[in-house]
């Protein structure tokens, strides 16, 4: 057995490929999370078509002199300190979600505070500290968010975003503590289903509530497709970004029946937006490589009590539509 393992290991090494690897649930997400996502910046930024298509103009946008002084003042140079941005998110109300943003990297807390410093001297109205015990929080107000955001840093190596002193500061101390993560066991399992290379994931559990969907032309039944909804159970996404880009999106749904039901909902959908698709190549004809791929590679299809959806754009169709290939 340990021959075959050994065997095994040898010709991925020697083919090349790369296998997916079960995501880590970080302990920091809250343990009220329905939701959790993992963006992974590193991974983007280094990808192949990232590096071919954008990776010049990012550069050049960043040796600008406001840049420039942005990130020394912060200390923090994004190409090279970002790794990833994650979350925990809860609420059944869209417009009334709660969770924490976790962004990890590698930062210099001391340059970070002072240029938060200087913003006060300009800005004291929208940005101010407040203090939790021996904690300093950056309390964030802006007009375009409906309440404060409350940050600060749990070490060097992680800053905490929230819209709730009690939800960062309960990250700061699952961090101190090095607390096991307290998610349900059900997002647990999704989770561990999830790619941990991927650029993106996003995987929940599902309340069985939802909220008003106005009328529009592309749901024919729109109670019909809430009934549909309710009977969904999570749902999970992953984006990989690579030499192209690719999506898959599943929906677990109560039953065998339930799932043929929505599925048969999901496949129109799809009928339609092909139908469309052809319009927006009209307007925008840089756009006709992707538009032909997305017609080519858009598909759904049941399994059991999954409804599986995937789309797939590749690297030259992106390179003709940003005029990078005739």
């Amino acid at each position: 057995m340990k021959l075959r393992t050994l065997f095994l290991a040898a010709v991925v090494a020697g083919l090349g490929i790369n296998p997916a690897r079960s995501a880590d649930v970080d302990p920091l997400w809250p343990a009220d999370s329905q939701q959790v996502m993992k963006l992974n910046i590193r991974q983007i930024l280094e990808s192949d078509i990232i590096k071919k298509y954008a990776l010049a103009q990012i550069k050049q946008a960043m040796e600008g002199k406001d840049a420039q002084k942005m990130m020394k003042d912060l200390g923090l140079d994004p190409l090279k300190d970002i790794d990833t941005l994650s979350g925990g998110l809860w609420g059944d109300d869209p417009k009334d979600m709660h969770g924490l943003v976790i962004l990890r990297g590698k930062f210099d807390p001391a340059k970070l505070f002072e240029a938060i410093d200087k913003a006060i001297q300009k800005d004291g109205d929208k940005i101010s500290i407040v203090k939790e015990g021996d904690t300093k929080l950056v309390k964030i107000v802006a007009d375009n968010i409906p309440e404060p955001l409350y940050a600060t840093m749990a070490d060097d190596k992680t800053i905490l975003v929230a819209s709730d002193k009690k939800i960062v500061m309960a990250g700061v101390k699952a961090a101190d503590t090095k607390a096991k993560s307290a998610i349900k066991a059900d997002l647990v399992e999704l989770v561990k289903a999830m790619d941990d290379k991927a650029s993106m994931f996003f995987c929940g559990l599902s309340s069985g509530k939802v909220g008003e969907i106005p009328p529009n032309p592309i749901f024919d039944d729109v109670e019909k497709l809430k009934k549909q909804l309710e009977s969904m159970q999570s749902s999970s996404m992953t984006l990989r970004v690579t030499g192209d880009v690719s999506m898959e999106l599943m929906m677990s749904m109560k039953s065998t029946d339930s799932a043929d039901d929505f599925g048969t909902t999901v496949k129109e959908l799809l009928d339609k937006a092909r139908v469309f698709l052809p319009i927006i190549a009209m307007q925008a004809p840089q756009a006709k490589a992707i538009v032909d791929d997305l017609k080519k590679n858009l598909g759904s299809k049941v399994d059991g009590k999954n409804i599986k959806m995937n789309v797939k754009i590749s690297g030259d169709a992106i390179g003709k539509a940003v005029g990078a290939e005739e």
